[in-house]
């Protein structure tokens, strides 16, 4: 591959078909926008420069290229003139380049960085001016045609609007993705006219020129074709993320990962998962989850940013920025809030929320509770039903629970507290003050029985009836 090369994205157009406040390639798909997609596959080129063409919602665009890849140069193409105009304003936010520029497109989430690293190589040892990535598809419907010489070449691009019907058959097609070599490029976007149906200056004339100044127009076909698709709206858009995430969940099965069924498992781009996991029905996994060697996450589960330790299990559970340790159980129907931590052996159990809770290596919060804010110790049993009660109307509070330490049901921590280790709590206590180590919280009074009061209070009914049925008064 050349020592210089330039990639220019164009990322302009407006998407009015996408019928949406969020600009076209910023539209996601499996955990990427669809941009991101395109910038990571170019990044795997190592190129000199990258100039994206922006427009349409810059204000949106710009920013979002910039946090993807700071290196990224951004040009502004105030009006969409077509193609090749924006190419022109891509070039000219740049000094003077030379080698082989590459021409890519921002919705074209398929992409891989392979086959344009192949596109470069076969253009660079072709020595032709332009080499265009084309795709045989069986529907060539909205695409431009690729028009071959005799001899195999190219010899015109033909967008649709201008195709003869017999043009029109061919199934070819142009992906818009090229490589030029930089001198003419630079030449031939000033020479670029609009005199077509759309009155745009398309990039596709450019192989034209070529083609009449002897300097050579070739094409490379992709393997799939599916690679040069883009999203102009969101039926296209759904049925790219369904590529994509077979693309992903193939990848994934082949490296050693079980996925009991890939028609209801969604996992991104992004997410790491570890030889030997199993992946039950129902799973979707986002952002920058990782998973470790022997856990299990499944059925109906949704984790996003979240760390799964090595031979854990998530049963039908919601997380968010959280951390499941080793041998960690959660679930069924547990949901972690960001800020959990759940230490190796310990359980998240049925019907349990945790926020910014720290919970101890082998310490249990098995049924229907609320931790917020809180670190507990390890080896340490929340009893079902507890609430740790972090909000005082105005701000949050903290509550910490050594290790070793016995909760009973229904128990209600009152932010904040500190309960040291070994302690204990007695059923529905309200713990409002520090508990020592090894002490006992209480805050129940004694137990008081008022015999025959069904009888006396409701006589008549099935209940006073029971009462009499089962002994005298």
């Amino acid at each position: 591959m050349t020592s210089e090369l330039t990639v220019v994205v164009l990322a302009a157009g407006g998407g009015t078909r996408m019928k949406s406040r969020t600009p076209k390639v910023l539209h996601p798909v499996g955990g990427r926008s669809m941009i991101g997609h395109v910038l990571r596959a170019v990044e795997e080129l190592a190129p000199q420069r990258v100039v994206a063409v922006v427009g349409h919602q810059r204000e949106l665009v710009g920013p979002h290229i910039t946090d993807l890849a700071p290196e990224v140069v951004l040009a502004v193409q105030e009006e969409q003139l077509g193609t090749g105009h924006a190419v022109a304003v891509g070039l000219g936010a740049l000094p003077q380049v030379t080698g082989t520029v590459l021409v890519a497109y921002g919705d074209t989430p398929l992409l891989r960085g392979a086959t344009l690293s192949a596109l470069v190589a076969d253009h660079e040892s072709s020595g032709r001016a332009v080499t265009v990535l084309t795709g045989q598809v069986d529907a060539p419907t909205g695409y431009g045609r690729i028009v071959r010489a005799v001899t195999g070449e190219v010899a015109a691009i033909v967008e649709e609007k201008d195709a003869t019907d017999e043009q029109r058959r061919i199934t070819e097609v142009n992906s818009g993705i090229y490589a030029f070599s930089a001198a003419f490029l630079a030449d031939a976007v000033t020479r670029i006219g609009n005199t077509n149906a759309s009155g745009e200056f398309y990039l596709t004339d450019a192989v034209g020129m070529a083609v009449a100044d002897a300097l050579g127009a070739g094409a490379y076909v992709v393997e799939d074709a599916a690679e040069i698709e883009g999203a102009n709206d969101r039926v296209q858009l759904a049925a790219l993320g369904r590529v994509l995430n077979d693309r992903i969940l193939t990848g994934w099965m082949r490296a050693g990962v079980t996925v009991i069924d890939p028609l209801t498992t969604w996992i991104d781009a992004d997410v790491e998962l570890a030889p030997d996991v199993t992946i039950l029905p129902g799973v979707q996994l986002h952002g920058a989850t990782s998973i470790a060697t022997g856990a299990t996450v499944g059925p109906d589960s949704t984790l996003r940013d979240t760390e799964v330790g090595e031979g854990a299990t998530v049963v039908r559970a919601h997380t968010n920025l959280a951390v499941i340790g080793a041998g960690a159980d959660v679930g069924p129907f547990s949901y972690l809030r960001p800020g959990t931590v759940l230490g190796a052996h310990g359980k998240i159990g049925g019907f349990v929320e945790t926020k910014n809770a720290v919970i101890g290596e082998g310490s249990k919060v098995p049924h229907l509770s609320y931790v917020g804010d809180a670190e507990i110790g390890e080896s340490t049993n929340i009893g079902a039903g507890t609430i740790f009660a972090n909000y005082d109307g105005v701000n949050k509070h903290h509550t910490s629970v050594g290790s070793h330490v016995t909760s009973g049901s229904n128990v209600t921590f009152v932010a904040p507290v500190t309960v040291g280790d070994g302690a204990a709590t007695g059923a529905g206590t309200v713990v409002r003050g520090d508990v020592p180590p090894g002490g006992l919280a209480l805050s129940a009074g004694p137990q008081r029985v008022v015999e025959g009061w069904a009888q006396a209070k409701r006589p008549g009914t099935a209940q006073a009836d029971a009462a009499d049925q089962a002994g005298p008064r």
